[in-house]
């Protein structure tokens, strides 16, 4: 009987070699999977580390959407510009037409734009009151005229009568210093006595002093006559002049202008029919040759402007030199007005509020090194700018100092070099990289 007879015989399961416990292997099964598992949760912690100390990808950015510049060295004009100018009139280019009585708007000949002259009715006013004041003045002028010729008449005549008196003495006067001088003759003979001759010089003596007296009172009544006239041709004067007042207001009732212009639009524009009080404007006229640029300026650019600093003023249909003049020194919603006189004549179609762009320089600075300005950065500061690699494909963030400022170009004082090129564009969007590829 084999061994498998046996077994069965015996009540027992047959025993063979695989059947055998060995609990060795079984551990070191268990201590191979542990070593793969802390190998494997070692390399995905090393891994890990790896991939965090990993810097990211610098990102992409399309060329075609950035604006770049090379920096620069020599001369650098600092300018300021505005794009909110206005041709405007100059002071002496104005015409206010006032109302010079109370009156009414009865007529309006012509509107605002029109070309006029001296000779151009603008409108017809009606003031019923000054005709008959102007009435009352002619009236009056010929009263104290007529006044005037009857006192003239009245002193002459008297004048006459002292002027026939005092030749009545003057010829007694001389009628008796002959006598006297014939008795002096006569006495001095001894044909007539000491009494007789006495007696003619007494005469002739005492006519001499009424002579006198005679000369003087006509010599006063002549300056009598000539102030009386006086006073009363200023009765006339003063007559004449409120004639010639009146007569100027009537004039007046036609409004015209004193110089060749446009006729410009008022702010409060008169009707037909309206009533105008003494010193209403009721007109004005700019001449168009005479026109200035007023510019605004931002508050933190305007601090350098000086006057006298030359400018151009782009009217958008040429381009004119000029200075500036005036400075306003009030600050309206951040900005100053800047006026420029233009020295260079209008193109065509140049009118008074017609907008216009101006440039004034600032200063002229000889040997700097200089760049674009860039979108965002101020002058007098540290900028944060892209520089781009030799190569072209990618830009590095560096600092850069820059210094004074102009309209497109800013000062490099630190951080660039001769050559070197920049983005200008705005970069907020990858301000937390340091730095770009360049796509």
């Amino acid at each position: 009987m084999n061994q498998r007879g046996v077994g069965l015989a015996s009540g027992l399961l047959p025993i063979s070699a695989m059947d055998i416990a060995r609990p060795d292997i079984k551990q070191k099964k268990m201590r191979r999977t542990l070593l793969w598992s802390g190998a494997a949760v070692l390399a995905v912690a090393a891994l890990a580390v790896i991939v965090m100390r990993l810097k990211p990808a610098a990102p992409e950015v399309d060329r075609s959407t950035i604006w770049t510049d090379t920096v620069k060295r020599g001369p650098l004009v600092r300018q300021v510009r505005s794009s909110t100018g206005v041709l405007a009139p100059r002071e002496d280019s104005i015409e206010l037409i006032p109302a010079q009585t109370d009156a009414t708007v009865v007529r309006i000949r012509i509107l605002p734009g029109a070309q006029v002259t001296p000779n151009t009715i603008i409108m017809d006013l009606d003031d019923p009151q000054l005709e008959q004041e102007l009435l009352n003045a002619r009236l009056q002028l010929k009263a104290a005229q007529a006044d005037y010729k009857s006192l003239q008449a009245q002193l002459d005549s008297t004048l006459m009568d002292k002027k026939t008196a005092a030749a009545e003495v003057n010829a007694n006067y001389t009628q008796d210093q002959l006598q006297a001088q014939t008795d002096k003759a006569l006495y001095d003979l001894g044909v007539i006595s000491g009494l007789a001759y006495q007696k003619s010089k007494s005469t002739a003596d005492q006519l001499t002093t009424q002579e006198q007296l005679s000369q003087q009172q006509l010599d006063v009544n002549q300056k009598a006559i000539v102030v009386q006239l006086a006073s009363q041709q200023t009765k006339i004067d003063q007559a004449q002049a409120l004639l010639d007042l009146y007569e100027k207001q009537a004039q007046a009732l036609q409004v015209r202008s004193t110089i060749t212009g446009t006729l410009a639009p008022l702010a409060t524009p008169v009707q037909v029919g309206e009533h105008v009080t003494a010193g209403t404007s009721v007109a004005e006229v700019i001449q168009r040759d005479k026109l200035k640029a007023a510019l605004q300026i931002a508050e933190t650019q305007a601090r350098d402007i000086q006057i006298g600093q030359p400018a151009t003023i782009d009217t958008h249909n040429g381009v004119i030199p000029g200075h500036v003049t005036r400075i306003d020194p009030s600050v309206v919603n951040g900005t100053r007005t800047v006026d420029v006189e233009l020295d260079g004549p209008l193109p065509p179609g140049a009118v008074p509020q017609l907008s216009v762009d101006g440039t004034i320089d600032l200063e002229r600075m000889k040997d700097v090194l200089y760049v674009g300005r860039p979108a965002l950065g101020n002058e007098d500061s540290t900028l944060s700018l892209f520089k781009v690699d030799p190569d072209g494909k990618g830009a590095t963030r560096v600092s850069v100092k820059v210094g004074r400022a102009s309209v497109n170009e800013i000062q490099v004082i630190e951080g660039l070099k001769e050559g070197d090129t920049v983005i200008l564009s705005d970069m907020s969007r990858w301000d937390n990289v340091d730095r770009i590829r360049l796509d």
